[in-house]
């Protein structure tokens, strides 16, 4: 009866629209009061904060606030021309800009849609340009931008790190956040080389691919040094940045608001050495963000949160006095949009973590783990049902909230059929990360379909090969432990 006063209750919240974090929290002061009544919540305050004061973290604002700033410092569109005077000769050599473009951005954001607002509004346009249609040049990016919870520096395996940290134990070893975001290295290569294999055989239109081939990427750029880019939390959450208009909506995230992304990936010929020299210059401020962040957690130097702030105070130096991007009456705007943006992911945190108490004081993840294993003696059964559940998960809930939800549920279950933390938080993550491209909701499907004009049930239809080809990847993760684990394992994590 529990059971059904919190799932119950948290159902009928979302189906109504009320948003996740609101829903989390009222389903755990219902089946609190249901439980104990009204003395009963007198925890609940404490729990709340209790929720929010890891220092763990603060890792979050700070790596939200320094993917805001490189966002506005045109680190994006810096990111694009090295790519592209690398690879754009080749044949789908735009495809190959984009997936990559995605990679490196993913190495500062650490969200999805946040890769995919950055980098959607220069690429999108010119996968379109050089013959793709909307759809396929919508559903590539967005489907790229699920590196960005998948490769490091990922929000998603912070969170993961704090909420599994209660089930460390007698042979169960505690899971770091350096650890996870090495075992998050090795599948997100294999998932780079799946969307570059998928994308070679998509349809194009090659006489209007031939027709639209022009200036170099420099050239089309230059003519729009500051575009708009949108700023996506890891929430889901959109909220645009302009050259001075401030907060802007969804409805600002558009081709016309960002470059024309003419003569990407349309040079017939390899780049000059002196070009390739050039944009690779010009991309090394970016270039040197994951190398702070990693090299300074992996090097001894400081911790995740630590590298968080080192990385913030770095995209602000870079974006006021190396690339001059960035505006001293800017600096305030910035900081309003990453606390607002912190602020929503805290408040789900805090509730998330009240209903995830719920859960663990009324043993319920225990009568879920004592049910499931009751169903089968298969483990492989077993696992690829809590995949689908996860699967069915992501197209509702956020990552964020989606962890505190079931983390409870099902690490139990997992580390009883032999997993460890590790494959299990890289697993969970990557069945979230496809969770972004599915409908309903498909956050960066969704920001992808706004900055393309077309219907989001349009991109839907592009998305499917990706879809499929990121649930073969999450399978090998899934049983290849060794997928997840070498990397971290080499290094002594």
């Amino acid at each position: 009866m529990i059971e059904l006063v919190l799932f119950g209750t948290f159902l009928v919240c979302l189906f109504i629209g009320v948003p996740v974090a609101m829903s989390m929290g009222l389903s755990a002061f219902a089946t609190i009061m249901f439980t104990g009544g009204m003395k009963a919540l007198a925890p609940a305050s404490s729990i709340l904060y209790a929720g929010l004061s890891s220092e763990t973290l603060l890792a979050i604002p700070f790596f939200i606030l320094a993917g805001v700033i490189m966002e506005l410092t045109g680190i994006s569109r810096r990111l694009v021309e090295f790519a592209d005077a690398c690879f754009g000769h080749m044949k789908n050599g735009i495809a190959l800009t984009a997936i990559l473009t995605a990679l490196l951005f993913s190495s500062i954001s650490g969200s999805g849609p946040a890769t995919v607002a950055a980098i959607g509004g220069i690429l999108i346009p010119a996968l379109a340009k050089h013959g793709y249609s909307k759809r396929h040049a919508a559903s590539l990016v967005a489907t790229s931008g699920e590196l960005g919870i998948i490769l490091p520096p990922s929000i998603a395996y912070i969170v993961f790190a704090v909420v599994a940290a209660d089930y460390a134990g007698p042979g169960v070893d505690r899971v770091t956040i350096g650890r996870l975001f090495m075992a998050g290295v090795v599948p997100g290569l294999i998932l780079v080389v799946v969307l570059y294999f998928i994308a070679r055989f998509l349809p194009r239109d090659m006489e209007i691919a031939k027709a639209n081939a022009a200036t170099h990427l420099s050239e089309a750029m230059g003519k729009n040094p500051r575009s708009r880019t949108a700023t996506v939390t890891a929430t889901g959450a959109v909220a645009s940045t302009a050259d001075n208009t401030g907060l802007l909506t969804i409805d600002d995230v558009t081709p016309a608001n960002a470059s024309s992304g003419g003569g990407i990936g349309m040079r017939a010929e390899r780049a000059p050495a002196g070009v390739v020299f050039k944009a690779f210059m010009r991309a090394v401020p970016g270039l040197l963000v994951p190398v702070i962040i990693l090299g300074g957690i992996y090097g001894g130097i400081f911790t995740p949160t630590e590298s968080a702030a080192v990385a913030s105070v770095y995209a602000l130096v870079v974006g006021l006095f190396v690339t001059r991007e960035l505006k001293l009456p800017e600096v305030f705007k910035i900081f309003t949009s990453a606390g607002i943006m912190s602020g929503r992911i805290m408040l789900i945190i805090a509730s998330a973590t009240l209903f995830a108490y719920v859960i663990t004081r009324n043993q319920i993840a225990r009568h879920v783990a004592d049910w499931m294993l009751s169903i089968t003696d298969s483990m492989v059964l077993l696992v690829l049902i809590i995949n689908l559940a996860l699967l069915i998960a992501g197209m509702f809930l956020d990552a964020i909230s989606a962890f505190y939800l079931f983390i409870p549920l099902f690490v139990p279950v997992l580390l009883e059929l032999g997993m460890n933390l590790t494959t299990i938080g890289v697993m969970m993550t990557m069945n979230l990360a496809i969770g972004l491209i599915t409908p309903p909701v498909g956050i960066d499907l969704f920001v992808a379909a706004s900055i393309a004009k077309i219907p989001f049930g349009e991109a839907v239809k592009g998305v499917v090969p990706f879809v499929v080809s990121g649930i073969a990847v999450l399978m090998l993760v899934t049983f290849i432990p060794a997928l997840s684990n070498w990397l971290p394992d080499l290094l002594g994590l």
